[in-house]
């Protein structure tokens, strides 16, 4: 008798993930086997990925190691922290680690916290000398990430969600997303499967949170209106706009030293014969690289930038995030931190 629906097809995904770094690895000169990480907080959708890794990785030849991070942000994080490293312990994850992090302010608690953790696996991985990181986000969790792009108006990118493959170049970035294409509830279902403890954070229940009135009222109410099938649609357009923005992305490299002069100033003339979708592209680009947090910036900055371009009327500087200023001068775009 084979294992649980649920469990199969959390075993499936993450053994093709396992598939994708092999291919994508240069194999080490010690001839050490690959370590392959997953950062697990102790809920469902992670606790359910340690499982699979803990099950996959051996038979692939992989190494599979674990670890959580103690944000601090609620008493006794760090006594859940060791249990949570007991339980992939108990997996047979090897390393298996807690780390603390402070969470600072900037951005809001989420975004903090966010790159916190960040900043955290991507420590313990240089540290551990790790080839990827294994994130528990679910189909859910990319639905939700579109909705909140589209509340914010950022256009095609925050609606192209969280990527498969993040953290570097192309297909060979560090943190891998198998359960992408996985619903919650499937993960849930794999952990009472296999009899596997969980922690239900109280923070994804907190209507203080801005994700968590989307997971607990804004989605329903959806679905309650349009009918089943929202979290799946959405999802699918996050694959697309993917696809597209990729594609823009790529089109506005290639144009970006098509529209500079001889000194590398953006010539604006130049940027005006641009696709609309391209020129914002190339100076979301130029803001970026001079100095203006990606995070920070948004699509009303950058449509300020542009009516330098497309809207001329001898307006003064433009006042960016990270003290950043745009104007335009003799024809041409100035982007520079004051």
């Amino acid at each position: 008798m084979g294992p649980h629906p649920a469990v199969a097809a959390i075993r499936l995904a993450v053994r093709r993930v396992l598939h994708d770094v092999l291919t994508d690895l240069t194999p080490r000169p010690d001839g050490q086997q690959p370590l392959v990480l997953v950062a697990c907080s102790g809920g469902a959708d992670s606790m359910a990925l340690a499982s699979a890794l803990a099950f996959e990785a051996p038979k692939l030849g992989v190494r599979a190691g674990g670890i959580t991070v103690d944000h601090g942000l609620q008493a006794g994080s760090d006594l859940r922290a060791a249990e949570v490293v007991t339980r992939m312990n108990a997996l047979r994850l090897e390393p298996a680690e807690s780390v603390a992090v402070h969470v600072g302010r900037a951005g809001g608690p989420e975004a903090a916290a966010r790159d916190a953790r960040y900043a955290a696996l991507d420590e313990a991985a240089e540290r551990l000398g790790a080839a990827a990181v294994l994130l528990g986000h679910t189909r859910d969790d990319q639905a939700e990430t579109v909705l909140l792009g589209l509340a914010r108006g950022s256009g095609i990118r925050s609606l192209s969600g969280m990527a498969e493959v993040s953290g570097g170049p192309g297909r060979t970035g560090r943190y891998r997303r198998p359960f992408l294409q996985v619903d919650r509830q499937t993960a849930r279902k794999a952990c009472m499967a296999q009899s596997l403890p969980v922690w239900d954070d109280p923070h994804n229940a907190d209507p203080a949170y801005t994700r968590s009135r989307l997971r607990h009222e804004g989605l329903p109410a959806l679905e309650k209106a349009l009918g089943k099938g929202v979290v799946e649609a959405l999802a699918r357009t996050a694959r697309l706009s993917r696809d597209d923005a990729d594609a823009l992305d790529a089109w506005a490299a290639e144009a970006d030293t098509a529209v500079r002069d001889e000194t590398g100033r953006l010539e604006c003339a130049k940027l005006y014969a641009l696709p609309p979708a391209v020129r914002r592209r190339v100076l979301r680009r130029a803001v970026v690289a001079a100095g203006s947090p990606a995070g920070s910036l948004f699509a009303r900055h950058i449509e300020e930038v542009d009516r330098l371009i497309t809207g001329w009327r001898g307006q003064g500087a433009i006042n960016l995030p990270g003290r950043v200023e745009a104007r335009r001068q003799g024809g041409r775009l100035v982007i520079r931190q004051g």
